[in-house]
């Protein structure tokens, strides 16, 4: 299987996030990087560098405003007197409605939806080459590639069209589906991170060119929290073009297994003929967040459950975070797939 990444990619170094009213250090670590690529190389994975398809495929789902925010704002935040050394909002505007400000820190509070995205100097360099790694990735697929895996690193999964959120900047999944659905393909995003693509459903949902299908950790009392529940179908042409499967916290191989073959069924009944898998590990029993209970051997019955559809299919990178398995769980569920 052919894998993609840039070694710009590691230029974007988070400090901090906050959580529960603390200032912690930020769990999205370039060291996963190292531990990614020994895991994709594992499962027989030879790495090469994206080409650079320019800014028309990200802005294809992301707006100009939003990208000259991401290109300016760190520059623009240091200018200021005492400005701390990441971006990172105070403020928020009631209503996506409200007033477009003038300044950094209104359009910070403007276009990151929480304090887990802070932008430091080296943000926008690594998540646009992250974004080009998937569009790569995606033109692999064109060119009659089975599988490919993408190590899109910042992930991407939580960033709606305007809006940064969760680690995520550019909806690194949600690109490559866009890349597919231009070149004439139907596909899907199946999403099995721990954490529910909320900014991945934001920017599909009122659409039905592109299935959208998330199973991951209840948010009633876990993060994104007011996004991923059940009746989440979509709206206006995109009704029942949406579907969330929400588990218990805790849930183990057997019932994730029985959530993805719902999916699987969804996405069968779509005619979808390619496969964006948003490929979170951090349904693992041991990661940090502990959503979820998936062991290794269960990420190996998901890559293969995934490989019974029979598609061309695209593993894009999102969340799973430093624990001793990581890189064992990547080269579980792309041996699992590939062995199928």
């Amino acid at each position: 299987m052919k894998a993609i990444f840039d070694e710009r990619q590691w230029k974007h170094q988070p400090k901090y996030f906050m959580a529960n009213g603390a200032i912690l250090p930020n769990p999205e670590q370039a060291e996963r990087i190292d531990r990614l690529q020994a895991g994709a190389k594992a499962a027989g994975c030879a790495f090469q560098a994206p080409d650079d398809a320019g800014l028309g495929p990200i802005a294809a789902i992301h707006s100009a405003e939003y990208l000259t925010f991401l290109q300016n704002i760190y520059t623009r935040w240091q200018r200021m007197e005492g400005a701390g050394e990441e971006v990172i909002p105070n403020i928020h505007p009631a209503n996506r409605s409200d007033s477009y400000p003038k300044s950094a820190i209104g359009q910070a509070g403007y276009h990151q939806a929480d304090t887990a995205c802070p932008i430091a100097s080296g943000t926008w360099e690594a998540a646009y080459w992250s974004a080009q790694s998937a569009i790569t990735g995606a033109d692999l697929l064109l060119g009659g590639e089975r599988a490919a895996y993408v190590l899109s690193r910042p992930p991407g999964h939580h960033a709606f069209g305007d809006l940064a959120g969760g680690f995520c900047f550019l909806n690194n999944s949600a690109i490559a589906a866009e890349r597919l659905l231009a070149a004439g393909k139907r596909p899907v995003v199946l999403d099995v991170d721990v954490h529910h693509g909320n900014g991945t459903q934001g920017i599909f949902y009122h659409r039905r060119d592109v299935l959208t299908v998330s199973i991951h950790a209840d948010p009633e009392r876990f993060y994104p929290f007011f996004w991923g529940q059940a009746h989440e179908r979509g709206q206006g042409a995109g009704l029942g073009y949406n579907l969330n499967l929400p588990l218990q916290r805790g849930t183990d191989d057997a019932g994730f297994l029985a959530a993805l073959e719902v999916a699987l069924q969804q996405i069968r009944s779509f005619g979808a003929d390619v496969v964006v898998v948003a490929l979170g590990l951090d349904a693992y029993i041991g990661d940090p967040f502990k959503g979820l209970a998936v062991t290794t051997p269960g990420f190996a019955r998901i890559g293969a459950a995934i490989a019974s559809l029979g598609l061309p299919c695209l593993f894009v990178q999102e969340g799973g975070y430093i624990c001793d398995a990581l890189g064992d769980n990547l080269t579980s569920v792309l041996g699992g797939f590939s062995g199928a």
